[in-house]
C-alpha cells in the first residue's frame, strides 16, 4: 500500500469527465413504494476516509459512488450508480440501443427516464446484453416492457443457457451468499457498508429476463442496429462462460463488457460461479488489442468509468491481461512444485509494475482467493493430503476441537487470546469452532463478531468486507433476508422447457422419492414439442419429441399426460390446478410429483450450523 500513488486523480478525472445531470434524489422504489436503491445513502463517501475503512477501498467507494448520466463520446451516454453495472445507450437513426440494463426493472426504468430527460424521448430499437450474469440483464422489462415493439435483443452464444444456470438452477444459494458479498443489507456508513469494489451494491428490485433474438457466434460478425455498426469478439470463459466485447467502428469506442474493469476481477466469486479461465482471459485481452487496440479512443465497460486516448487503453488492457497471466502461470509453476492453493495464496506477489496500478488492485477479487480458485480450477477441492480426504464436518470438528481445548469456554478464551495478539486469523477458526460446537453460546458469537469486524474494517477488498461485516452483524441477531429473487414469473417466462423440468429435477427430495416411479408426458403445443418424463430412483429425467409429424396422434403411454400451452404448464407449476388443460391418465400423477419437490431456504444460516 506504500507504493501507492494518492497523489494520483486521473481515476477521478475520467470518472468526471463527460457528466450531465445525477438523478436527484438518487431513490429509486418498486410500484408498491419499497426502496430498490439508495444511492443518497452513501453522501457520508464525500469526507475523509475514517479509521475504520482501508484507504484503498474508501477510494474505490468514492469513484464507485459518481452518480448520473455520462457522456462517453458523441452518440454514446453511460447511466452510472443507480445499480451495481452501468447502462449504455447508443443513439441510432431512429432511437436508442440499450447495453446491459441493469439488474432490476425499477433502477433500469430510472435510468432510462433519466437518460430520456436530458437526451429527448427516444424510443429503444436495440437491446444488447454483455454476458450472462444477472447485474446485466435483471433490469431488461424496464427498457422493454410488455406490449414493447419487437426489437433486436442481442447477446453472445450460450447466453440463456448459462444465465439459466447461474441464476436459477444455483440461485437460491448464489442470491443468499450474494447478500454477503454485496453487502445490500449492511447499515451504510464507515462502520458498516460503504461499496462493493465492483460498483456501490445491488438493487433490491424485480428481476426479468427478455430472451435474445439474435445469437453472436464468432469473433469478427457484425451487425447493424439501427443505423450503428457492431463488430463483435467472442470471449466465452472469462468473467462469465458466455461474454462478449464489441467495437464500434463509426464512434471508435470499444465495449470490453466486464473483461476489463478498474479492479481485479474474480476467478471465483465468494458468492458461488464457475471458476473462470485467467489463460484464456489474458489471450482474450491480447486478442482485443490486435484487433482494436490501434482504432479505439475510448474503452468503456459494464462497471466504473471508461479510458480515453489509444495508447492509456493499450496500457490499461495489457495490464489487465499481464496480472491474469501472471497469476496463471505463477500458480501452476508452484502447484508443480508440490503447494496447495492455500500455500501459494501466501507466498504469490504481483510484480510491483502490475500491483501498483490502481486498476488492478484486489477491491473485488483478490490475488489470495483468485490463486485458490486457478489450483481449483486444475487440481479440485483435494489438496493431495489425506488427511483431508475424510475431514469430519464444521459441527462434528467443532465439538472436538472444543472438547480438546477443556470445553467450550476454554476455547473461546484461546481465542480472544489469539485476537489480543493481532492474529485475527487464527482467532476466527478458533472462535468459529466455538459457535458451531456450541450455537447457542452468546459469548462465543459475539467474541467471533468482534473479530469478523476487525478483519473487515483491515480489508481492501469491498466483498471481503462485506462478508465479514455480514458474518459480524448476523452473529449478533440480525439476520438479513434476501431481498432479490431469482425464481419469479418473469425469469419463469424466459427458461425454455427443459430449463423448467430441469429446475424441478434440482428439487427433487431424492430420500422421499427412492421408491417412487411415476411417467408424465407434456404436449406444449405453442413449442410443436412432447416431453416425456421419468421418475425412478429419486431422479427425474426427460426426452424430447417434435411432435410435428404426429398431429393428431394420441399421446405416448404414460401415467399422465398433459397438452398444453407453455403459459398454461407455468401456470400448473405455480400451482394453478389441472382445471384448464387436458388432461388424460391420474391427475395425483402430478400432485405426487409437486409432493416430491424441496422448498429451497433463501435464509439459510451461513456463520451458524
Amino acid at each position: 500500500m506504500n507504493d501507492l500513488d494518492y497523489s494520483d486523480r486521473s481515476d477521478f478525472e475520467d470518472a468526471d469527465r463527460g457528466f450531465v445531470a445525477a438523478l436527484s434524489p438518487a431513490v429509486v422504489r418498486s410500484d408498491d413504494g419499497r426502496v430498490v436503491w439508495d444511492g443518497d445513502a452513501y453522501a457520508f463517501l464525500d469526507g475523509d476516509c475514517p479509521a475504520n475503512v482501508h484507504p484503498s477501498l474508501w477510494r474505490q467507494s468514492q469513484l464507485c459512488g459518481k452518480q448520473g448520466l455520462f457522456e462517453v463520446t458523441t452518440g454514446i451516454y453511460q447511466v452510472r450508480n443507480l445499480d451495481l453495472s452501468n447502462m449504455t445507450l447508443v443513439e441510432g437513426d431512429e432511437g436508442v440501443i440499450v447495453i446491459d440494463p441493469l439488474i432490476s426493472a425499477e433502477t433500469a426504468a430510472a435510468a432510462l427516464a433519466l437518460y430520456r430527460e436530458h437526451r429527448g424521448d427516444r424510443p429503444v430499437t436495440g437491446l444488447i446484453y454483455t454476458h450472462s450474469h444477472g447485474d446485466h440483464f435483471g433490469g431488461s422489462r424496464g427498457v422493454l416492457p410488455h406490449g414493447h415493439p419487437p426489437v433486436p435483443v442481442i447477446a453472445p452464444a450460450g447466453f440463456l443457457e448459462h444465465a439459466v444456470a447461474e441464476n436459477v438452477y444455483a440461485g437460491g444459494a448464489m442470491t443468499r451468499r450474494a447478500v454477503y458479498m454485496y453487502g445490500a443489507e449492511l447499515s451504510k456508513g464507515p462502520a458498516g457498508h460503504i461499496g462493493a469494489g465492483l460498483g456501490t451494491t445491488t438493487s433490491k428490485g424485480t428481476i426479468t429476463l427478455v430472451p435474445p433474438t439474435v445469437d453472436i457466434t464468432r469473433t469478427g460478425q457484425e451487425e447493424t442496429v439501427d443505423g450503428v455498426r457492431i463488430v463483435f469478439q467472442m470471449t466465452p470463459g472469462t468473467e462469465a462462460p458466455s461474454e462478449m466485447n464489441f467495437y464500434f467502428p463509426d464512434r471508435r469506442a470499444l465495449c470490453m463488457a466486464e473483461n476489463a474493469t478498474h479492479t481485479m476481477h474474480n476467478i471465483l466469486t465468494l458468492r458461488g460461479a464457475l471458476v473462470r479461465d485467467p489463460r484464456i482471459w489474458a489471450h482474450y485481452l491480447g486478442e482485443t488489442i490486435t484487433l482494436f487496440g490501434d482504432r479505439a479512443e475510448v474503452a468503456f465497460a459494464s462497471h466504473h468509468w471508461p479510458t480515453w486516448g489509444r495508447d492509456r487503453i493499450i496500457e490499461h488492457l495489457a495490464g489487465q491481461r499481464d496480472m491474469w497471466a501472471y497469476l496463471h502461470d505463477q500458480t501452476l509453476r508452484l502447484t508443480n512444485q508440490g503447494l496447495t492453493g492455500a500455500e501459494i495464496a501466501e507466498r504469490i506477489e504481483l510484480p510491483p509494475a502490475i500491483a501498483n496500478r490502481w486498476a488492478n488492485r484486489g477491491y473485488y477479487g483478490s490475488v489470495s482467493h483468485n490463486v485458490k480458485a486457478i489450483y481449483q480450477r486444475y487440481m479440485g477441492w483435494f489438496d493431495g493430503n489425506p488427511a483431508h480426504l475424510w475431514e469430519h464436518p464444521p459441527v462434528e470438528q467443532a465439538q472436538r476441537f472444543a472438547a480438546d481445548y477443556g470445553g467450550v469456554p476454554a476455547l473461546i478464551a484461546k481465542g480472544e487470546e489469539y485476537a489480543a495478539s493481532g492474529d485475527l486469523r487464527f482467532a476466527a477458526t478458533l472462535l468459529g469452532h466455538a459457535v458451531f460446537a456450541a450455537p447457542g453460546d452468546s459469548l462465543a458469537k459475539q467474541a467471533l463478531a468482534s473479530v469478523y469486524e476487525k478483519l473487515g474494517f483491515g480489508a481492501e477488498n469491498g466483498t471481503w468486507r462485506n462478508f465479514y461485516l455480514m458474518g459480524a452483524q448476523e452473529l449478533r441477531g440480525k439476520v438479513a433476508h434476501t431481498a432479490l429473487k431469482t425464481t419469479n414469473p418473469e425469469m419463469a417466462m424466459a427458461l425454455t422447457v427443459d430449463m423448467l423440468i430441469d429446475s424441478l429435477a434440482i428439487r427433487i427430495d431424492g430420500p422421499s422419492a427412492w421408491d417412487k416411479r411415476l411417467t408424465m408426458t407434456w404436449n406444449v403445443t405453442d413449442e410443436g414439442r412432447t416431453w416425456h418424463l421419468l421418475l425412478s430412483n429419486g431422479a427425474l429425467t426427460y426426452r424430447s419429441t417434435d411432435t410435428a409429424p404426429r398431429t393428431g396422434a394420441p399421446a405416448p403411454a404414460a401415467d399422465l399426460a398433459l397438452t398444453l400451452t407453455k403459459a398454461q404448464l407455468l401456470a400448473v407449476l405455480a400451482g394453478e390446478g389441472l382445471d384448464d388443460v387436458q388432461a388424460q391418465g391420474d391427475p395425483e400423477v402430478f400432485a405426487t410429483l409437486v409432493s416430491l419437490l424441496d422448498t429451497p431456504d433463501p435464509d439459510f444460516a451461513i456463520v451458524t450450523p
